[in-house]
């Protein structure tokens, strides 16, 4: 790959890469500049295409001027979608927010604030592939290639999940593999846990199980009530959910199985 930039008059920015030893595969992510590049961009992925077959490779182009579209899914929970607006408004996100999808109406006037549209798509628990259809056909309307799953506390069906499959990041309010599911905060104040956190992950159609990118905890004490764990893990919920975002959106992490590989 570098001598095929050299080849093509490119700069390498940024190179990174890690073996991974089990499975005897490389990963490796470059950041090129192309001015003054030999290939114009309409032939850099069909050349590409030849070196994969002859190399065995698997591949991914992307460009910096050519930002990801984002949805975020929320609830009635508001701190991870009051950091992800005001991180998109303040420019510390590479993607534009296009829209919030929530099956409430409680967090309508915080999109409103930073002015975000905003959809209300219910969710009967007896018909909920009416709701996913829909879901499904706005983000196609807006070319969305992320969804953001900021606390939205429905279970997506296996087919969602499978559409979405790599472009879904969901924030949980544990540290995964504990607690998994409903109310962790309770399981964890029953347990009596001295570290809560939480974990953001793709989602997959098994739940809180798919491939992690972001994990952090903060101490927790014998004193602290289920709303003080809630209290304390918000933060961290946040945190974590940010920053695993704007990983993916910089296009840093590589995904392997149920494992990823997140460059620095």
């Amino acid at each position: 790959m570098s001598d095929f930039v050299f080849r093509n008059e490119g700069n390498i920015l940024d190179a990174d890469q890690h073996a991974d030893r089990e499975t005897g595969l490389v990963f490796m992510r470059l950041v090129v500049e192309l001015g003054g590049f030999r290939l114009p961009r309409a032939e850099i992925a069909a050349a590409l295409a030849v070196m994969a077959v002859r190399y065995e490779l698997s591949w991914e182009i992307t460009y910096s001027d050519e930002r990801t579209r984002v949805a975020i899914f929320a609830s009635k929970t508001p701190h991870c979608l009051y950091d992800l607006l005001l991180s998109h408004q303040l420019g510390d996100l590479d993607g534009d927010l296009a829209l919030v999808i929530s099956n409430r109406v409680d967090l309508e006037p915080v999109a409103g604030h930073f002015r975000v549209p905003f959809v209300h798509v219910p969710v009967d628990p007896h018909d909920k592939a009416s709701a996913e259809t829909e879901q499904l056909r706005l983000l196609a309307a807006q070319g969305i290639g992320l969804v953001v799953l900021a606390r939205y506390m429905q279970i997506l069906s296996p087919e969602f999940c499978h559409f979405l499959a790599g472009r879904a990041i969901n924030i949980h309010h544990s540290f995964l593999p504990s607690f998994k599911g409903a109310k962790p905060y309770y399981q964890a104040h029953e347990r009596g846990v001295k570290l809560i956190g939480a974990t953001a992950h793709y989602a997959t159609k098994d739940l809180d199980e798919g491939p992690i990118i972001e994990q952090d905890v903060i101490r927790a004490s014998h004193r602290d009530t289920v709303a003080e764990l809630v209290r304390k893990g918000a933060d961290v919920e946040r945190n974590v959910l940010s920053r695993a975002v704007r990983w993916h959106l910089d296009d840093r992490v590589l995904v392997y199985g149920n494992k990823t590989v997140v460059f620095s």
